[in-house]
């Protein structure tokens, strides 16, 4: 390992880019290299292991078995070698980077106030940036476009997981909705059109599948994008809105809206953090995780 130069870390590093791309030009944007450069790379990552490692198909790149076995272990070595080369402990207070979080506007909301100073008072050099999670969040991790998840959606096997907390799922009415229980039967529950967050692209598939277990559907009047937007439609409908309980604290003092309990057949779930292996002994990986762990037990009341 003493022998290791930069040079070869570096090819390493352009394969690792490449397998998880499975695209030359977007690999070479990512590298900083162009299209030409990056092809050069490719061919001589190809003698060097003695394998196509990609081969082109009708739907693009796809890696040789070869290659998938060396995507696998890059992951979890990478890091490692990195770590190593560098040699410095981390320091949060002169280090440089850039982390991608993914998550909805209720973790941005629910996070954020303890969340930033902290980061940036302890990593002024490292800029953060919190994106939605779209339609394919955990292939966005898979693919190294994102260092983390907050999501209450338990990650696939293939990534870690941590659990930060667990929620409640509460129903937020307009003050004049026809309901007036503190407690939503799954009858009153079903008997009104619902103003559904698009999370993951599918909507609230927590709610839908706790339903279908049941037999039930409910009746969906809208769908918006975000959290605090179901929020905003609400008034002067009879629509009813079915949110993590802590996402509801801003509104339980307004006197436009109603906070009902949801329906017994919705239990709590598990919000939490996903990454993957490849990140797992990463110094500046195991802060910003511990980062969120200290976030998520302040704003919880557990620590």
């Amino acid at each position: 390992m003493s022998h290791l130069r930069n040079a070869d870390l570096n090819l390493l590093q352009a394969l690792a880019v490449l397998l998880e791309e499975r695209h030359v030009t977007r690999a070479a944007e990512r590298f900083h290299l162009s299209q030409s450069a990056m092809s050069r790379v490719l061919h001589r990552l190809r003698e060097m292991f003695g394998d196509e490692l990609l081969v082109r198909t009708s739907g693009g790149y796809e890696p040789t078995p070869r290659g998938q076995q060396i995507q696998s272990e890059l992951g979890e070595l990478l890091p490692r070698l990195e770590a190593l080369l560098r040699g410095d402990p981390f320091d949060p207070a002169t280090a440089t980077g850039h982390f991608r979080v993914l998550c909805t506007d209720f973790a941005t909301s629910l996070f954020g106030p303890v969340l930033f100073p902290r980061f940036f008072h302890e990593a002024p050099g490292i800029s953060l940036t919190v994106a939605p999670l779209g339609d394919q969040p955990f292939a966005e991790i898979e693919q190294g476009r994102a260092d983390m998840i907050l999501s209450g959606v338990v990650a696939p096997r293939a990534l870690r997981w941590e659990t930060l907390f667990e929620e409640e799922f509460a129903c937020l009415l307009p003050h004049d909705h026809p309901l007036t229980g503190d407690q939503l039967t799954v009858d009153d529950f079903i008997a009104y059109p619902h103003v559904v967050v698009n999370v993951f692209g599918v909507g609230q598939a927590m709610v839908e599948r706790r339903l279908d277990e049941h037999g039930l559907r409910r009746p969906v009047g809208l769908t918006v994008p975000y959290f605090s937007a179901a929020a905003t439609a609400l008034p002067g409908t009879e629509l009813i809105a079915t949110l993590p309980l802590r996402a509801l604290l801003p509104y339980t003092d307004d006197p436009a809206y109603r906070i009902a309990t949801a329906p017994r057949e919705l239990p709590p779930f598990l919000y939490g953090i996903a990454w993957h292996p490849r990140v797992d002994g990463d110094p500046a990986h195991r802060w910003l995780r511990q980062v969120m762990r200290d976030t998520a037990a302040r704003v919880t009341g557990s620590g």
